[in-house]
């Protein structure tokens, strides 16, 4: 991890494209030359972000996934900010469009098609032994080739076997928290019946679950 001063941070956003923010300032910046940074705060005196940053852990989670053959970002740099409590993590960006922006634009043959695609996908993560938190439409992408890729990477764990039953349907469970999401996946079984034959998992066990808005 890097110490970017305050001139030096001025330097590297002027002119940059708030992407993110919230009450605390902002929290991703796209900056002109198309790379992005993505901002982290230790919001408690007590944290072990102190000892291990969220923009470390970030970049750790970007490295284990493309040595697992999963698209993410390209990891630039990691950074402390002089004379503020955050660290900040500089990368270039996965090209394409979120699924969340995909799914509503499709027929009913392109969204059987797309739920089957990311079933397998999530299948494929689980084997692979990745377990996303954040995993929502939001932050898995449809690339230029048609592949899938993840974003937002801060918060996942890797094991080095395929996960157990119990972490693929809570993991399931994540996604189908999003009303705004799942209504694409429960439409009919595509979704369901191909992740449950991938994982070797009893369906009506897949359905429950994404069931549960």
């Amino acid at each position: 991890m890097q110490r970017l001063s305050s001139t030096a941070y001025q330097t590297l956003i002027e002119g940059a494209e708030v992407i993110e923010q919230d009450h605390f300032g902002d929290k991703v910046l796209k900056l002109k030359d198309k790379t992005f940074l993505k901002l982290f705060r230790v919001k408690s005196t007590i944290s072990s972000a102190w000892f291990k940053p969220y923009s470390v852990r970030f970049a750790r989670n970007a490295s284990e996934l493309m040595t697992r053959g999963i698209q993410t970002v390209d990891i630039i740099s990691c950074y402390r900010l002089e004379r503020y409590k955050n660290t900040a993590v500089h990368y270039r960006p996965l090209p394409g469009r979120t699924l969340r922006q995909v799914f509503p634009a499709l027929d009913e043959d392109g969204t059987r098609v797309l739920a089957q695609q990311l079933a397998r996908y999530i299948a494929h993560l689980h084997k692979q032994g990745v377990y996303f938190r954040s995993l929502h439409m939001g932050n898995i992408l449809k690339l230029p080739d048609g592949a899938l890729g993840l974003i937002d990477i801060a918060d996942m764990r890797f094991s080095r076997s395929s996960l157990k039953e119990a972490l693929r349907l809570r993991n399931l469970h994540h996604l189908a928290r999003y009303e705004q999401d799942v209504q694409y996946l429960i439409k009919d079984q595509t979704f369901c019946s191909t992740y449950a034959r991938l994982a070797d998992l009893d369906v009506d066990k897949v359905e429950a679950v994404m069931q549960q808005t």
